[in-house]
């Protein structure tokens, strides 16, 4: 502060390219800003291409050490984005850092405006609220507060997994929790991943085994999060662990209260209705952890009070059916939260003109999946509903739900991909004809293109065009019996109808029916397709605006395995940054409440 008490303030125009400068006078603003608030304190006014860059950020630190300023107002962009890295350029040049203010003239002038004179004079009206508010602002120090060096992981499909794992073969505790009662997700469904063809299991079930068996990893499945508190450091989390009814200190594993269960039901999660379990069942052969749990919407004992089968036949002493057992409410204290709770697969229902639900050989992709896989209920053999009967003919369409302004405008990444993986399988499996029913083909990443060349060497036909309809009414020779597939073909611009035996929809990946509640609980915020939104979707992808809580998977938005599993590694690795820390400095600044 000058002699005579008054503030020295420096105010700095960026024009972040043309992002700010394309819909404001930055050069005018930037003037203004000097002549009309230096009866505010303003002695200096800049403007500048790119403030943070390093020559910016030197532009700030020589007028302060220069021009002894005393406050500094960067317009510029949001200051979520770069705020930090102002504040750290005038604590460089000796002035506290928490003595700079930011104002936003990117996302709340030139992005929402166009006419460039309302936009001018907006970001002056703004920064004249900047120099107003600087003046108020005190000398800070952060708050230094130790880290927790466990981390909860929420998810335990292929990212969740990968996140645990890093973090655990670092050295430092994981709380893995998991909805379902085996870890794995989605990918413990999969047959085949692509492109390279390799069985899902075979490279899933080694990584969920360790999991089970790490000592630095408690698995918690079963369980769902019932609540969160705390921040950054120090969380402390509730977690609803529900009842098995099977004991498993006690539980050997050894799947006879399965075998003896009397009572057989449709699967209709993992086998997605194509296969049967029992009341008491393991979701699949290589479950982790290997204890069933007891179905009680399902079970004689819970209908009737009658049976009693699998405790009776247990040959555990003491026994581990205990149909007396509550769900248990566990704390737990951690310093980071990573969210890989995944994705919903679209009801291929809400798409009635495509027939799924009313023509019996309309299958969904998760349909196909298990169908094909030598674990399945046909044991990998691709047949009818009639579980004989192998198709000679295959439609396969893509994008349901997907790039459709009536359900989801976004592209789903892998349903070009799977749709290429089904009509290779159907192939090699059927000799089958085999047509894919596509809008655009999209194989981006490494050897997908590749793998695309090698299905069309194989013979498969591909229709560019959305399909209109599936129907089973006939109207030409040749069409009874058979399922119809409607499409204008925009490759020969005409309409066609193109009779098959089986079709296969590849439903679009969807956020969880539930995600915006899971936000609110973890207090983070959901996009406008209600994918969790992270930090920044290219600086920052993994983290969020709450601090110490990190997102990875299909939660963030749809993508394939290999992404996956790097984001899962990406949010340990930010994890773990915090945790080696030590220690982390926390924002001063605190609300207050006046009472008046």
């Amino acid at each position: 502060m000058s002699d005579e008490g008054k503030e020295r303030i420096g105010v700095y125009v960026c024009h972040c390219g043309t992002n700010i400068a394309g819909t404001v006078n930055v050069e005018d603003v930037s003037v203004w800003a000097g002549e009309a608030l230096a009866d505010e304190g303003v002695v200096v006014s800049r403007d500048y291409k790119f403030m943070c860059s390093s020559l910016g950020q030197e532009l700030i630190q020589d007028d302060i050490k220069e021009l002894g300023l005393t406050r500094v107002v960067v317009a510029a962009c949001s200051p979520h984005l770069h705020e930090q890295t102002f504040r750290t350029a005038c604590g460089r040049a000796g002035l506290n850092p928490f003595l700079c203010e930011m104002v936003s003239v990117r996302e709340q002038v030139s992005w929402v405006h166009t006419d460039k004179n309302a936009a001018t004079n907006k970001a002056k009206a703004m920064i004249s609220g900047g120099v107003e508010r600087v003046v108020h602002h005190e000398p800070l120090e952060p708050l230094k507060v130790p880290i927790n060096e466990a981390t909860l992981v929420v998810g335990a499909g292929i990212a969740g997994i990968q996140a645990a794992l890093e973090i655990a073969d670092s050295g430092f505790p994981v709380y893995l929790v998991e909805r379902e009662p085996s870890i794995g997700g989605h990918m413990a469904q999969f047959d085949k991943t692509f492109p390279t063809l390799d069985c899902a299991a075979c490279i899933l079930t080694p990584k969920m085994v360790t999991a089970g068996a790490h000592p630095n990893i408690t698995l918690m499945s079963y369980s769902e999060v019932e609540r969160v508190d705390g921040y950054v450091g120090s969380f402390t989390v509730t977690v609803r662990k529900k009842a098995r009814y099977v004991v498993e200190d006690v539980c050997t594993g050894c799947g006879i209260c399965i075998e003896k269960c009397p009572r057989k039901v449709v699967d209709d999660v993992f086998e997605a209705g194509l296969g049967y379990r029992k009341a008491v069942y393991r979701p699949f052969p290589q479950a982790v952890p290997k204890y069933p749990v007891i179905d009680t919407e399902n079970c004689t004992y819970f209908e009737r009070g009658k049976c009693k089968a699998c405790q009776i036949f247990c040959p555990t002493e003491p026994n581990a059916i205990d149909f007396t057992q509550q769900d248990e409410l566990v704390q737990i204290t951690v310093g980071n939260i990573i969210l890989a709770t995944g994705y919903d697969l679209f009801d291929a229902r809400r798409i009635p003109q495509y027939g799924y639900g009313r023509l019996a050989n309309v299958f969904t992709s998760l349909e196909f999946e298990r169908l094909c896989n030598a674990a399945g209920p046909t044991e990998g053999a691709v047949v009818l509903r009639d579980g004989v009967t192998e198709p000679q003919s295959v439609g396969i369409i893509h994008c349901v739900g997907s790039r459709d302004n009536r359900y989801n405008d976004y592209c789903s990444v892998i349903c070009c991909m799977q749709s290429l993986k089904f009509a290779h399988l159907v192939k090699e499996r059927t000799g089958a004809d085999v047509y894919n029913f596509y809008i655009d083909m999209r194989t981006a990443y490494k050897d997908y293109d590749e793998f695309y060349q090698k299905v069309l060497s194989e013979g498969v036909h591909f229709v560019r065009g959305r399909v209109a309809e599936v129907t089973d009414a006939a109207r030409r020779p040749g069409e009874e019996g058979k399922l119809i597939v409607q499409v204008e073909d925009t490759f020969i611009g005409k309409q066609r109808r193109i009779p098959v035996d089986m079709v296969i929809l590849s439903a679009a990946l969807e956020p969880r029916a539930d995600s915006q509640e899971v936000g609110q609980k973890f207090g983070i915020a959901c996009s406008a397709t209600d994918w969790f939104t992270e930090k920044h979707p290219k600086l920052d992808p993994v983290a969020t605006m709450t601090e110490g809580i990190l997102i990875a998977g299909c939660a963030q938005g749809p993508k394939d395995i290999p992404t996956t599993v790097a984001q899962g590694a990406a949010a340990a690795a930010r994890a773990l940054s915090y945790i080696q820390k030590k220690e982390l400095a926390l924002e001063p600044v605190r609300a207050s409440v006046i009472e008046e």
